[in-house]
């Protein structure tokens, strides 16, 4: 996705909040009665900022949430708000090409989607809100490529597990300097857990979130953080959820711990959770929720160059296994039948180049017992390989394919093997598991190293183990993807100094990765 892009784009940005900052006051976006028809609202409407999300062809979702009392329900009056929006091809809004009004409606929490048609592909477009006199900051997207295009480049942020406790997101503020066309978000947005008076930050309200007020307010605390609000206005994210949006280690309707909540309270708790959200994504309609279901499943495409399939390795799945012959058992399922028809079909038939799978949870084998033997995570594919080993057979006959993934709060890259039981057998392709915004702190590298190491000779597939904070980014080409792991020194303080820690590749036509 390359194009007329300015090359500093936090420049452009603040320069252009300044100008639209001087003129706030003279903005007519809408006609006088209109405007007076909206009444007074509360100072600080666009607390949580703006983003945009799943960028198609000739189209991107634009998102806000009016909030001016964020942590405590939002502080809007119960009623729709009329929000206007703007989109325009350069910064200072001289060319505005589309507009409208949306309405901010309580049962959403005043949040707003706007799900923009007849774009033009890969190209850059600013946006911005104004409600009750108030504007927004402004914020800047991008198209994806034309269906049929080829060639170009596409340069892609990996992220995920950013916990609030754990550390400041200063990892967004380099992704920020490296100008991704598109951020790929891989699970564990927010935090379920309870608030530690231990923590880097501490998190909002009393306990581990269960109502959808509670939620709400844990996603406000969440968008405040400034390295993450920046990023959202800088670059269209692709989202899915994992377990912490929810409860630790849930499985479709099952909690961590059936015996303390029942079914009735979990799935209410569900509900809760999946409307929060939405509310707080910028994904399409699509993804309203039903109850306690929410449609996150999804593909977007990128030209020719590279077909991107978003699971959901939540919602569907068996409940864990709790032993290694459970583990194998054929009946056990982490896509159910349906997502997973949809997936191979994607893949069989994909015009792509690379076939990118947003995977929330490690697919290639963690072996955790040195020496001989086997010990795995059964929360990750390896507690359910059956299913696994099929996708695997699958990988075979597709091209080029690549699995993106978070959780681990390591980075993690392996060769995909078609079968792991056998370290002979075929390498079928490549994964990345990006390691954490700040889940886990500023870890003891050498405690990690000595933990660690001695695992690797009983995981042969594993090209790169490291435990310090950060991203992957990749630049995406019809020959190659070249990926860098982008590490920072800390999460424990606001600012932080980011370096490469390793450059690696995967080349077309060749499955696995190594060192570039």
């Amino acid at each position: 996705m390359t194009g007329a892009v300015p090359p500093d784009r936090r420049r452009v940005l603040t320069a252009g909040a300044a100008v639209l900052g001087a003129a706030a006051s003279t903005q007519l976006w809408l006609p006088a009665a209109a405007r007076a028809a909206e009444g007074p609202l509360p100072d600080g409407v666009f607390s949580l900022g703006v983003a945009s999300g799943d960028p198609l062809p000739d189209g991107i979702v634009l998102w806000t949430r009016l909030a001016p009392d964020p942590l405590n329900g939002g502080g809007m009056p119960d009623r729709p708000v009329p929000v206007e929006w703007q989109l325009a091809t350069d910064a200072r809004f001289r060319r505005v090409v589309r507009r409208g009004t949306a309405l901010a409606r309580p049962a959403y929490g005043h949040s707003v989607h706007v799900d923009v048609r007849g774009l033009r592909p890969d190209t850059a477009y600013w946006f911005r809100f104004r409600a009750g006199g108030q504007l927004s900051r402004t914020g800047r997207t991008r198209t994806a490529p034309a269906p049929h295009s080829s060639g170009g480049r596409l340069r892609v942020a990996l992220a995920s597990c950013q916990n609030w406790q754990h550390g400041y997101f200063t990892p967004y503020a380099d992704m920020l300097d490296q100008d991704p066309d598109v951020v790929v978000f891989v699970g564990d947005y927010i935090y379920e857990s309870v608030p530690s008076a231990t923590g880097v930050r501490r998190h909002e309200g009393a306990g581990e979130p269960y109502s959808l007020a509670q939620y709400r307010n844990r996603y406000a605390q969440y968008r405040s953080d400034p390295d993450l609000a920046a990023m959202h206005a800088n670059a269209p994210f692709v989202v899915t959820f994992d377990d912490h949006e929810v409860d630790n280690d849930f499985a479709g309707e099952v909690p961590q711990d059936p015996a303390k909540q029942p079914h009735d309270a979990f799935t209410a708790r569900l509900t809760a959770a999946y409307q929060a959200y939405y509310e707080h994504m910028p994904v399409r309609a699509t993804a309203v929720p039903n109850g306690p279901h929410i449609r996150m499943y999804r593909r977007l495409e990128f030209g020719r160059l590279a077909r991107l399939n978003v699971l959901d390795t939540r919602q569907y799945r068996s409940d864990q296994a709790t032993s290694q012959e459970g583990a194998q058992d054929p009946s056990l399922t982490m896509l159910g039948a349906a997502q997973k028809r949809w997936l191979v079909d994607g893949l069989r038939h994909s015009p792509a180049r690379w076939n990118l799978i947003a995977s929330q949870i490690m697919m290639a084998e963690t072996d955790l017992q040195v020496g001989p033997g086997k010990l795995w995570f059964y929360d990750a594919w390896d507690g359910y390989q059956a299913e696994r080993n099929a996708l695997l057979q699958e990988f075979r006959r597709v091209r080029n394919p690549v699995v993106l993934t978070g959780d681990r709060h390591l980075t993690m890259v392996s060769d995909l093997k078609a079968d792991f039981a056998d370290p002979r057998s075929a390498v079928v392709g490549a994964e990345f598991v990006g390691t954490s915004i700040s889940s886990n702190g500023d870890q003891d590298q050498a405690a990690f190293r000595a933990q660690w190491d001695p695992r690797r000779a009983d995981n042969p597939h594993w090209k790169l183990l490291d435990a310090h904070r950060g991203y992957h980014l990749f630049d995406i080409r019809r020959d190659r993807i070249d990926a860098r792991v982008r590490i920072v020194d800390t999460v424990v303080e606001p600012r932080a100094t980011a370096r490469t820690l390793a450059a690696l590749r995967v080349e077309a036509g060749r499955p696995g990765v190594h060192l570039a």
